[in-house]
């Protein structure tokens, strides 16, 4: 079997190569994250300028098409230099969905937009007595003449801060709660009765609280779809969001292994010391691993090969994170190193873009 990336995959992986290589210097991720956004409003546009948010939009919508081994390069690549930009996010999740269900005016209006980086949408599907499930939605869609009016609160909503429209699920009144019986709606971002509260994850990163008083959404933006929709684009995510974990695993060890063949105790350097290589090996084991898990769900893209990928990798980045941290001591935890930032980033990708349990449920068939 012949693992080599074509072509276009190896340009977009050396494109994000030398993005993170040009953009991402010491101290530069904390400072994007500082930002109104949460992330780079200029690395954005440059990301959207280098093609690499148009590669994950289909040719036909005015992308470049980008399949699941290309992706998996290009998310291990950002995630080596711990990218902050929300791409699985907006282009891959709420774009994915948009892309998917929009009608051919409702295009004309935004995947242009989209596929260029001049604006983005977030998803707002989570809510907070949905305990991990895809299907549970409180969130009420009433009939008002052609449109109708949304009423509920979505929570967690990632990139929801400068978004220029909301990916809103919602059930009609017959259907129960947790049935998954709902659909999708456009809402732009400055529509009468939504209010939004800002707040931080573990990560740093900008999420927030949405909340639709009686919006009036008109008929045009009602996208439909439902479950298979969104369980559609959470593989693509997951898949983007395994790869950018492995490629931070990678980073964490990488500089661990460094710290531990210079730092010194008791006149000698710690990689001398046989526990220490133990652990190192063990963990190394870990990474290859994940690798081969990631590989085959990128050459056989099934919801059994992506889920089994991902529940492994959250489990055990996490796992890996933890002890490149004790071979720092406290240090590991400190602003100045990249241990911490990306040990919380990971954090953050075991329970992207759901629950990683339920990701082992569905590998096992259950």
């Amino acid at each position: 079997m012949n693992f080599d990336l074509s072509d276009d995959e190896e340009m977009f992986k050396a494109v994000a190569e030398r993005f993170v290589a040009d953009r991402y210097g010491p101290g530069q991720r904390a400072h994007y994250r500082r930002e109104a956004h949460g992330f780079s409003a200029n690395n954005w546009e440059v990301m959207g300028e280098l093609g690499l948010i148009g590669a994950l939009y289909s040719a036909a919508d005015g992308g470049l098409g980008l399949g699941a081994s290309g992706l998996t390069s290009l998310f291990e690549a950002l995630g080596r230099g711990m990218v902050v930009e929300p791409l699985a996010e907006t282009a891959i999740l709420a774009g994915g969905i948009l892309a998917g269900l929009a009608s051919a005016s409702l295009k004309d209006q935004w995947i242009a937009d989209l596929v260029a980086g001049s604006k983005y949408v977030a998803l707002a599907h989570r809510e907070a007595k949905a305990r991990g499930s895809d299907a549970w939605v409180d969130t009420l869609a009433t009939p008002e003449g052609d449109g109708v009016r949304l009423s509920g609160e979505k929570s967690v909503v990632q990139a929801a801060v400068g978004a220029a429209a909301f990916i809103v699920s919602a059930r009609t009144k017959d259907c129960e709660a947790g049935g998954g019986a709902f659909s999708f709606y456009l809402v732009p971002a400055d529509s009468l009765g939504l209010a939004m509260k800002p707040w931080r994850l573990l990560d740093g990163s900008l999420v927030a609280t949405l909340s639709l008083d009686s919006v009036l959404v008109l008929p045009h933006h009602r996208l439909g779809g439902g479950l298979v929709e969104l369980q559609t684009a959470h593989d693509r995510a997951a898949l983007a969001g395994s790869a950018e974990a492995l490629g931070i695993m990678e980073t964490l060890f990488a500089e661990t292994l460094e710290y531990l063949r210079t730092r010194q105790q008791f006149g000698v350097p710690l990689a001398s010391f046989q526990a220490l290589q133990h652990r190192m090996v063990a963990q190394y084991a870990v990474l290859e691993q994940a690798r081969a898990l990631l590989t085959l769900a990128a050459i056989e893209p099934s919801p059994q090969t992506i889920s089994g990928a991902r529940a492994f990798i959250a489990e055990k980045s996490v796992a890996l994170g933890h002890e490149m941290i004790q071979m720092h001591g406290g240090m590991g935890v400190t602003d100045e190193l990249n241990i911490g930032h990306g040990h919380k980033r990971l954090m953050i990708l075991a329970r992207f873009p759901g629950d990683a349990d339920a990701a082992l449920d569905r590998f096992a068939g259950v």
